[in-house]
């Protein structure tokens, strides 16, 4: 028994032994895990039971480079529940129905869901969240938001942008500099299990958001409000598609003011057609310059040495390129002329001269040396590069039409950096509209300067220039841009719309002026583009050179710019006269008020409204009246009393099934329609009387089918913004 004894007493010291050995281990771990783990485990604890709901931060202000305030955000109160702290979720939604103007059902819903938080509200008006807050409700709150907020409205509305509903930067200035104005995001910290539910007496922590930066701009706001006024003068008069100003410091490349139309109010951005602000006219709008675009011919012309000021030209109305005829302005010429002449008379022949002269490598060299063809690099989201036929593809034709501003297609921001590089002597600078980022205590924490991107003319070649443009205003063309006072520089334009199949479409035009004032030392570079003006006036002298000499000079004298006394006015202001053409007059009655100013625009003739409405009941001169282009049809929308109830039937060919089903309703007709896509014919023809009520039965053809027979015959295509044999280009 003792042997026995004695290992039992072994084996169970041995256990013993390892039963230590294990303890010991175990406390060992258990205190490597509790004081060296220990930290870590907790925050991975956390991180799986607890909830971190972002909360947006107030984005910093917009000033203008006065420190007037542009664009700020406003306090408003958001709602929201965690439902975990809920004790009656039906009562706490029937409460809160009425106010919200939410379903009770909807609302429970929401209330009962196995989540820790719950929006019920976003950015609510202080009525509303005065009342959620006097209910007193158990697991629901009010957290502070903010809301942008436009003070000025349509002030520069395309520069400023807009945010969305969680104060993200969707367009302008505010999509641009989004990471500086959006502060650091607070935090909303809830708790729930393991598995996603709720955990009695949850956990409920706000961490205060940090505010964003503030932006100063070099938009002066006085500036940009005489630019809004002129643009809806120009509204008023002509009806435009398009129209932008933009002024510009040429000395450093600072945007004063960039204002466009249409436009819309930054605060209801929501409630506009998307086709009116998410794009900025100023930055992305191609069109081909026409005369404007004379002035980097000049500048071409004066660096690679191939013209003088006294150079003599002949202009006999016409020039002949390759197998094309380009036209002159003037009917019958200018005759013998210098090239200051050629330029102060914007003489189409002569700048096709000097295009030629000038050569494709030439005169490519100095079109991508003023920055066409390729962006500014304006810290603006959305700008377009411009069109430039490619070097290795241009022929003498389209060397001939680019000199006199077509063939090429340019933005206005492009044009007006090009024409400052003339105005402070030859230095393209990119053009800028941050002068400076502040942080919400006001501390500076970013500046810019002028941004040299080259040179591209010297001193005395820019100077060249500007006094030529400068006698353009005093003599020439740009005469009706003349300010009382102040030395004007600057140059007319006006060349038809392109059309999207090429080759150009009739009665469409972009009438434009671009200057400096005062031309001895600029202090103001400005450009005015209307696109499509209305009314039978097109000419850049007569619709853009005005509006240049009223916001130029009112910015002047805002400015306190020294005066230069005793400048000689010129006598007379300038008028183009347009040739005098026997045209008919076409038939638009029972046309939409739209349609049928396009067709009388097409004629060359203008037109008056008599009365309001969408269409039109009448006009004088009668329909297939001969008389001279230019002449005023008036046009009357007001309904006709027709005791007979006879209407007469308008032509629909070409009208798409919508267009046609409003027309015909405005007639007291019914529509029958066979098929679909556009008008290709009708049964009762044009001009005939039909009674009202009648049915009209049309038969429409998707666009683009059309018969062999009925294909248009193509001009022969020169490049991708000309077409046809007749060119001109008028002031």
């Amino acid at each position: 028994m003792a042997p026995n004894t004695v290992l039992i007493r072994k084996r169970l010291a041995i256990v013993l032994l390892l039963s230590c050995l294990a303890l010991f281990c175990l406390i060992g771990r258990l205190a490597w895990i509790q004081f060296i783990w220990g930290k870590d485990l907790e925050n991975k604890a956390l991180e799986v039971r607890m909830r971190d709901i972002p909360v947006e931060a107030k984005r910093g202000n917009i000033y203008d480079r006065n420190g007037r305030e542009l664009v700020s955000s406003v306090s408003v109160d958001s709602v929201y529940a965690i439902p975990g702290l809920i004790k009656e979720p039906q009562k706490t939604a029937e409460k809160l129905s009425p106010i919200l103007k939410e379903d009770v059902s909807f609302l429970y819903g929401v209330l009962t869901r196995p989540s820790c938080f719950e929006w019920l509200g976003r950015k609510l008006d202080l009525k509303t969240a005065q009342k959620i807050k006097s209910l007193n409700l158990s697991g629901v709150f009010l957290l502070e938001e903010n809301k942008r907020f436009y003070p000025l409205q349509t002030i520069a509305p395309h520069l400023l942008g807009f945010t969305g509903i969680d104060n993200q930067g969707l367009t302008g200035i505010e999509k641009s500099y989004d990471d500086q104005l959006k502060g650091v995001p607070g935090r909303i910290i809830v708790e729930q299990d393991a598995i996603g539910q709720d955990v009695p007496d949850p956990l409920h922590k706000y961490l205060p958001p940090k505010q964003g930066s503030s932006i100063v701009l070099t938009i002066d706001e006085t500036i940009q409000q005489f630019v809004e006024r002129e643009l809806d003068k120009i509204v008023l008069k002509y009806q435009p598609k398009l129209a932008v100003i933009v002024i510009m410091d040429p000395g450093t490349g600072e945007i004063l003011a960039i204002g466009n139309r249409p436009t819309f109010n930054s605060n209801k951005w929501e409630k506009i057609p998307s086709y009116i602000w998410d794009r900025n006219p100023a930055i992305w709008y191609n069109y081909e310059p026409g005369s404007t675009f004379k002035i980097v011919t000049m500048a071409a012309g004066f660096g690679a040495e191939v013209v003088k000021r006294a150079d003599p030209f002949f202009c006999p109305g016409y020039v002949r390129v390759a197998d094309r005829i380009i036209n002159c302005w003037l009917d019958g010429g200018h005759g013998s002329q210098t090239f200051e002449e050629v330029a102060a008379n914007s003489c189409n022949v002569g700048f096709v001269e000097l295009g030629l002269r000038l050569g494709v490598k030439n005169f490519y060299k100095y079109i991508n040396e003023f920055g066409f063809g390729e962006r500014t690099g304006i810290n603006l989201p959305g700008e377009e590069t411009g069109l430039l036929i490619p070097e290795k593809d241009a022929t003498n034709l389209n060397v001939a039409t680019m000199a006199i501003g077509q063939s090429i297609a340019v933005t206005p921001i492009q044009l007006l950096s090009a024409v400052s590089a003339i105005a402070n002597g030859g230095t393209l600078l990119r053009p800028q509209v941050v002068r400076e980022i502040r942080d919400s205590s006001g501390n500076l924490v970013k500046g810019f300067k002028p941004e040299v991107i080259r040179r591209v003319v010297t001193e005395e070649e820019a100077c060249q220039v500007r006094e030529l443009l400068e006698n353009v205003v005093a003599k020439g063309t740009g005469k009706n841009a003349f300010i009382e006072d102040y030395r004007v520089a600057g140059k007319t334009g006006t060349a038809q719309v392109v059309g999207e199949n090429g080759g150009y479409v009739s009665g469409r035009y972009v009438s434009s002026f671009v200057g400096f004032a005062p031309s001895d030392q600029p202090r103001l570079a400005a450009l005015v583009m209307v696109a499509e003006p209305q009314g039978g006036i097109y000419y850049g002298s007569q619709v853009a050179a005005p509006v240049f000499q009223a916001v130029v000079r009112d910015s002047l004298h805002y400015l306190h710019v020294p005066e230069t006394p005793n400048l000689k006015k010129p006598p007379n202001p300038f008028i183009y006269e347009e040739p005098r053409i026997k045209v008919k007059v076409p038939n638009v009655i029972n046309y939409p008020v739209n349609e049928g100013i396009k067709m009388l625009s097409g004629s060359g003739l203008a037109y008056q409204l008599n009365g309001r409405g969408k269409i039109i009941y009448g006009q004088l001169p009668a329909p297939g009246t001969e008389v001279y282009n230019g002449v005023k049809v008036v046009l009357n929308l007001k309904p006709l009393t027709e005791s007979s109830g006879y209407v007469t039937m308008p032509n629909l060919k070409g009208l798409t099934m919508g267009e046609v089903a409003e027309l015909l309703r405005n007639l007291d007709l019914n529509l029958e329609f066979n098929g679909t896509g556009i008008v290709e014919s009708q049964e009762q023809p044009p001009g005939k009387k039909v009674k009202r009520g009648s049915t009209v039965r049309v038969n429409f053809s998707p666009p683009g089918l059309i018969t062999f027979e009925e294909q248009p015959k193509k001009a022969p295509a020169v490049s991708g913004c000309i077409s046809g044999n007749i060119f001109v280009e008028r002031p």
